[in-house]
């Protein structure tokens, strides 16, 4: 807790000295903030540029499709979630060579596209895993991303005194994509990218929740999956530890599934 404290301190520190920052939001935010209102309140607290990650994701798909049809013998472990990806690493090393770890995940990318297209702001990536923080300050500690959950952000709201106002409702995201904001959802990669179009249906397997991702792991080299869509929390991202929640596991889903289908303009 200390340590995320820290991080409150910094970004709060930074959005003091007027400093330009690029705020990257999870997609699995309808389940905490409404939209548009979210974006509205980041930029009056002092971001910049303010964009999805599901823009990240995006390029997270295509970097899967890619290793699939260069191959029709490849077998992929998604990578997305740094919780399974340090379980494998740990646990079952003999799974190592199947990580997808050559393929960005949807925060990664999207850190990445504001580098590429010079948008020179410190990155802050802002969802509802903790594990990001390890997977951004070991495993790509070059890209220099600060993260908070979402339990965080309302910290740094609350310390600058932000609150809400009608104004929000006339915001939107400088970087926005569509088709991949249902990727925090068990399922989502299976779902937004075209995998089903190359894949069988025994070809691919969705699992999420460590019950179901256990045995899934166990068995996955004596099946025929050749792309297993694994995420540890329940039900996907919506169940992350930095959402603090009394919606049900159904509800979040809901909340995510409403945005997607409102906005599905790219």
């Amino acid at each position: 807790m200390k340590r995320n404290m820290e991080e409150v301190e910094q970004i709060v520190g930074w959005l003091s000295n007027k400093e330009k920052l690029a705020a990257m939001l999870a997609p699995s935010f309808p389940v905490v903030f409404s939209y548009p209102q979210i974006v509205g309140k980041l930029r009056r607290v002092g971001f910049t540029y303010v964009v999805e990650v599901a823009v990240g994701a995006s390029w997270t798909n295509d970097g899967v499709i890619k290793a699939l049809k260069k191959d029709d013998k490849t077998r992929i472990i998604t990578a997305p979630c740094p919780s399974i990806v340090r379980i494998i690493k740990s646990t079952y090393p003999h799974l190592v060579k199947y990580l997808a770890m050559g393929v960005d995940s949807p925060m990664v990318a999207t850190a990445k596209l504001l580098d590429e297209t010079g948008i020179n702001m410190k990155k802050v990536f802002i969802g509802p895993c903790v594990m990001k923080k390890k997977e951004a300050g070991e495993d790509r500690k070059e890209l220099a991303i600060t993260v908070i959950t979402y339990e965080e952000l309302k910290k740094v709201f609350e310390k600058m005194g932000v609150k809400d106002e009608a104004s929000d409702e006339r915001a939107d995201f400088d970087w926005r994509h569509a088709k991949t904001r249902l990727y925090p959802i068990s399922g989502g990669l299976a779902q937004s990218s075209e995998v089903r179009k190359i894949l069988s249906t025994d070809e691919i397997s969705v699992v999420s929740g460590w019950k179901n991702c256990k045995p899934a792991l166990d068995g996955f080299e004596e099946s025929h999956v050749r792309l297993l869509d694994i995420l540890n929390c329940d039900g996907g991202c919506i169940s992350g530890p930095g959402i603090v929640s009394d919606l049900s596991l159904n509800e979040r889903r809901a909340r995510v599934i409403k945005y997607w289908e409102r906005n599905k303009v790219l």
